[in-house]
């Protein structure tokens, strides 16, 4: 069962838009290795706007997630975002899920 997790939005540079993308799908690889998050999306949302949305299934995984994660993410967001990205904590309040 997930409890928890992250709902980050960036929005990328103009010139930036491909190499975003492409930076997440080269990411689900990094979440998939580090075994914490049970479920992860990168999502487009629309032109240059994007989201990471991950569950966990308690608040030390996804403090772990964020900790191990959270300041390449900060570094990458000077080279491709117009800001700093959003990131919220979010409470999960129902879900499915495979295997549930």
């Amino acid at each position: 069962m997930v409890t928890t997790g992250l709902l980050i939005r960036v929005e990328a540079k103009p010139d930036r838009v491909d190499d975003v993308e492409a930076r997440f799908k080269t990411v689900v690889d990094i979440v998939r290795q580090e075994g914490l998050a049970v479920a992860w999306f990168a999502l487009r949302l629309g032109p240059a706007s994007f989201a990471i949305f991950d569950v966990f299934k308690d608040d030390a995984d996804r403090d772990a997630h964020l900790t191990a994660n959270g300041p390449a993410l900060e570094a990458a967001g000077a080279d491709l975002f117009l800001q700093a990205p959003d990131i919220s904590t979010v409470r999960v309040i129902a879900a499915t899920l495979p295997g549930e």
